[in-house]
């Protein structure tokens, strides 16, 4: 299978390519950098791994089998300014478009694009409990999802299998957890913010697992929500973060010295959302990391 990916060189994107070409695929990274995708996938270790830039989207997506957007400005990157918030849309918005409009005009289409979208789809709330086929929000970030989404679903309008993943908080080596953890090896850890809002979380690892398998089952299609079976509240997140550290979790972390670290974007941690991946489930979907303290033991150890 020969598959192209936008944002392949993001925290996800990297770590597909890299699952991706274990697997014997061949891979096209759509880049806007070719110099940084040449450093991150150099050919010496990645000898099926092509680059194109911009300019080559069309003929590169012309000869895949399918393609994978993650494209995207990163959201917990300082303050949210109305310039901010407008790169922040027009960066998902503008790819996904180029991207369907590639397929749109190709003669030998892909069969499927697998398109990221995020849980901030569903707002924030501490007692609702959301699946796929709960209603959007209303806040900045649910706006930039649905557009997103609806930008991508403009696909199928050629034919083409459209694979909706609305990601929650990856944790890995990296990303939004990368900064969390910083408190922690102080010994200054703790519940963040009031400790009582959900945290969806999902291992880096079966994000990727559930990109490999959108693109090579034919039956999936539509919208899965690509969040861990058991989300938690940050109170039992801390908990379990100090447990798998040997670090003290009591201390708690005031809301703006998280804000301090990831800027507006903090929101996501803050204020929370209980997602449930119920259409993942009933895929079949195996997780290779069902539990929280499973997850945190791999990426701390």
């Amino acid at each position: 299978m020969k598959v192209a990916i936008a944002g392949a060189t993001g925290f996800v994107g990297s770590r597909l390519v890299e699952r991706l070409h274990k697997q014997g695929m061949s891979v096209v990274v759509l880049s806007r950098n070719t110099t940084h995708a040449e450093r991150v996938f150099p050919n010496t270790a990645f000898p099926n791994v092509e680059i194109v830039n911009c300019d080559s989207w069309q003929n590169a997506i012309a000869s895949c089998d399918g393609v994978v957007n993650l494209a995207g400005e990163p959201i917990a990157e300082g303050r949210w300014t109305p310039e901010r918030k407008q790169e922040i849309l027009n960066s998902r918005k503008q790819t996904t478009q180029t991207i369907v409009q590639a397929i749109s005009n190709s003669s030998q289409k892909p069969q499927v694009l697998v398109n990221a979208s995020a849980i901030g789809y569903y707002g924030t709330s501490e007692a609702a409990t959301f699946d796929e086929n709960s209603p959007a929000g209303q806040d900045f970030l649910a706006e930039v999802c649905q557009t997103w989404e609806n930008e991508a679903k403009k696909v199928t309008n050629s034919g083409v299998r459209l694979v909706i993943l609305r990601l929650g908080i990856v944790l890995g080596n990296g990303g939004a957890m990368g900064k969390m953890i910083t408190p922690f090896k102080l010994f200054a850890g703790g519940p963040i913010g009031s400790g009582k809002q959900w945290f969806s979380w999902i291992h880096i690892d079966d994000v990727v697992g559930l990109i490999v398998e959108a693109l090579t089952k034919p039956e999936m299609q539509g919208v899965y929500n690509a969040t861990a079976p058991q989300p938690v509240k940050m109170t039992e997140f801390c908990q379990v973060m100090g447990k798998v550290m040997n670090r003290p979790s009591w201390l708690p972390v005031p809301s703006f010295a998280l804000e301090a670290l990831l800027g507006d974007g903090a929101i996501v941690v803050l204020e929370g959302q209980q997602v449930l991946p119920t259409r993942t489930l009933a895929s079949g979907f195996g997780y290779k990391y069902d539990k929280l303290q499973s997850a945190l033991v791999e990426i701390i150890k």
